[in-house]
């Protein structure tokens, strides 16, 4: 099996060639299953389609070739993952949150022809130095660091050639492996999800989209303590190339080694700022990858990068939120039941076991917020036996419920948030939680919640 250390693998643009590498990986992957099938026959061995699907090898060269192609492919893959513990098989689930990782980049000759594409074939006397090897790639495009003659230093993000023009087709052919496959529970309807990952998908590879987005997030900021985020750069930036400020820092990771009151102050920021954009802002960056947060020891603060996911929700949501969290510290099962089904976590005509289930999560959940304690991110148990629960319900035969995609993008963020915090071994004051969402008293049952934003 291939190792996955990032190196020079040129992109696959053409929508055929793209749809043939689909194609292989499935009759791939099918020609070995039944090749196992046949030998578990020989032995006596009670066969079932979805172990022999779903091997370990075979759920690896499923990731490793979404990581090749880059593009939709990759990130149809990471965003399927969000909730997997819900409906996608364990085995399945794992391998897909690995693309998180570093992908590989473009080889020169790729890159010189967007570039040129872009910015005409004489591009290069824009600048003072352009870093042909990139600082970071990821599922839809690669980062070079460059200097222009004027003396700033940009960060130039570029997409992977063709993209764009995939899009429908990578969304459609990986959603119809998936169906073909066996690998989701009966019954399951990932249409909803598919559809918002085009859809966002398309917004992400329009990268003047994002720089507008990039400056509307940075009026909702403002001149905010703790955290800060690069400007574009309008005159170099187009469809496919975002040119940005480029703002020194390190790893997130660095963070491990500091003192516990600066992680403690970091994760109390990222939590401040998530609160923001989803109960102020209405303004949410739901890609929480490790790589979009960075540390300026010598200005202590975090680097908000990659601004391709920001997205907004519907006006419901955030007060209904806020009606489950009130709901649940006054222990009023009812209220969180309707709060569940509105929000999205529970068909209102789910069978006894599965709301029973779904309820126990949400108990697991707000438990902390109820003792009100400081909180260690690292130490609690509590995600693996929420973890768990949802486990037994994607493997039972009932048919799955799959939350609104909205639901799923946040919860992507906010379970991005929880493994860093946790990374980060760092104690969360869950009394200044609650004052700051406007819950005082000892039985914390004295519920105001925040004024939100209207529309």
């Amino acid at each position: 099996m291939d190792d996955r250390r990032p190196k020079a693998r040129a992109v696959p643009s053409g929508r055929l060639t793209r749809l043939m590498q689909i194609g292989g990986l499935a009759t791939n992957i099918g020609g070995r299953a039944i090749a196992q099938g046949l030998g578990q026959l020989a032995t006596g061995r009670r066969l079932d389609a979805r172990d022999l699907l779903l091997t370990p090898a075979n759920a690896a060269r499923l990731a490793l070739q979404l990581s090749r192609m880059r593009g939709a492919a990759m990130k149809v893959g990471q965003l399927i993952s969000m909730e997997s513990g819900q409906f996608l098989p364990p085995q399945l689930a794992q391998m897909l949150q690995g693309l998180q990782a570093e992908a590989d980049h473009m080889p020169e000759r790729q890159l010189q022809r967007v570039l040129a594409q872009a910015w005409g074939t004489d591009w290069r006397r824009g600048f003072a130095d352009f870093q042909v090897r990139p600082i970071a790639a990821a599922s839809i495009g690669q980062v070079h660091r460059a200097v222009t003659h004027d003396g700033r230093v940009l960060a130039v993000k570029v997409q992977y050639p063709g993209v764009r023009a995939s899009i429908d087709s990578d969304v459609d052919n990986l959603g119809l492996l998936l169906r073909i496959s066996g690998l989701l529970p009966p019954g399951t309807d990932i249409a909803p999800l598919l559809e918002e990952t085009r859809l966002q998908l398309h917004a992400e590879a329009d990268y003047l989209a994002e720089a507008a987005k990039m400056t509307a997030y940075a009026r909702a900021l403002g001149d905010r303590e703790g955290v800060i985020m690069p400007t574009p750069d309008p005159d170099l930036t187009t469809s496919h190339v975002l040119a940005m400020q480029f703002i020194d820092s390190q790893p997130i990771d660095s963070l491990i080694h500091a003192p516990a009151a600066t992680r403690n102050k970091v994760a109390q920021d990222l939590i401040d700022l998530t609160l923001d954009e989803l109960f102020h802002f209405n303004l949410m960056q739901t890609d929480p990858n490790f790589a979009n947060y960075r540390w300026q020891p010598q200005t202590g603060r975090v680097v908000l990068l990659d601004f391709g996911a920001l997205r907004s929700f519907s006006s419901e949501l955030a007060p209904t939120y806020l009606q489950l969290l009130r709901a649940g510290l006054a222990d009023d099962r009812d209220a969180v039941r309707q709060a569940a089904i509105d929000i999205g976590y529970l068909a209102s005509d789910a069978d006894a076991g599965h709301q029973a289930a779904v309820m126990q999560m949400i108990e697991l959940a707000l438990s902390p917020l109820r003792r009100g304690e400081d909180f260690d991110a690292a130490a609690t148990t509590i995600p693996q036996q929420i973890a768990d629960i949802a486990l037994s319900l994607s493997q039972s035969r009932r048919v799955a419920h799959v939350p609104p995609p909205q639901i799923m993008f946040l919860h992507r963020k906010l379970g991005g948030l929880f493994l860093l915090l946790s990374r980060l071994q760092a104690r969360i004051d869950l009394d200044r939680l609650l004052h700051r969402l406007g819950v005082s008293g000892p039985d914390r049952t004295a519920y105001h919640p925040p004024e939100l934003p209207r529309g």
